[in-house]
Formats: C-alpha cells, sequence, structure tokens
C-alpha cells in the first residue's frame, strides 16, 4: 500500500513535526485541525486592551471544519467523504454551540462522529481539536 503525507500550502504550520494529512491507500487521515490560521492567530478569539479574552466555540467550530475542507481538497476529496470525525472540546459547555454549527455541515448520512472532553489543548484559546477519517478511492 502507498502511504503519502502533505503539508498544505496556506494552512497554519503543525506545531510539530507531523502532517496536516497521510494518505494510505484510498483513506485520508487528517490530523488535529484547530482554528488556527498561517498567521498563528486563532479564528474564534477577541481580546480586548485590558487582556479580557472572548473565545467562540461557534466560529472556532466553523474554522476547524472549513480547515479541514481546505486540507481535503488539497488532495481531491471534500467533507462528503469524511467517514469520522474525532472532536475535543475544553468544556462540554461548548456542546451546544459546537453541535449547531456541525449539523450546518453534516446530516445523518455524514461521518461518524466521537465528542469527548479533554483537560486542554496546546494552545489557551483552543476551544475545541478535531481529527478525521475520509475514504476517497484513488481510482
Amino acid at each position: 500500500m502507498n502511504t503519502t503525507a502533505k503539508l498544505v500550502p496556506g494552512k497554519a504550520t503543525p506545531r510539530g513535526k507531523f502532517p496536516h494529512l497521510k494518505r494510505a491507500g484510498d483513506f485520508i487521515f487528517i490530523s488535529g485541525t484547530s482554528s488556527r490560521r498561517s498567521d498563528n492567530s486563532f479564528a474564534g478569539v477577541e481580546v480586548d486592551p485590558l487582556g479580557v479574552t472572548k473565545l467562540d466555540i461557534r466560529i472556532q467550530t466553523r474554522a476547524v471544519i472549513e480547515n479541514i475542507r481546505d486540507i481535503l481538497e488539497s488532495v481531491g476529496a471534500s467533507l462528503n467523504d469524511l467517514v469520522e470525525i474525532s472532536a475535543f472540546l475544553v468544556d462540554m459547555n461548548d456542546f451546544g454551540g459546537y453541535n449547531e454549527v456541525y449539523g450546518e455541515f453534516f446530516d445523518y448520512d455524514g461521518p461518524t462522529r466521537t465528542t469527548v472532553a479533554v483537560h486542554q489543548l496546546p494552545h489557551p484559546h483552543l476551544r475545541i481539536e478535531i481529527k478525521a477519517i475520509a475514504y476517497k478511492p484513488l481510482r
């Protein structure tokens, strides 16, 4: 089986030595993806002049799914090709907003999904990270 790893131009560089995606035959594995932009800022984060921070799970969720969409498109796949999603929330009180935005992209015929709470993510402004698996035959 052929495997290929890829960093996607225009996306935030991973914060470690791993690819945005790895294709293994007909499967595409997408590394944990956040709302981080290529300039290292985050969608869904506002910090006022006094340092008060507002974190918006809806904006972050939308940005994460759009980042995953872009990563898939870089190899000729789409969100419709996703078969599994694993989502990591820092606070289950964000579940409602996350679930609402998720439903804008997927329905009951979409990917299987697991959502878990985690103690923290790699940056204090992150509320969500998602990893995913897609199936897109090479032929």
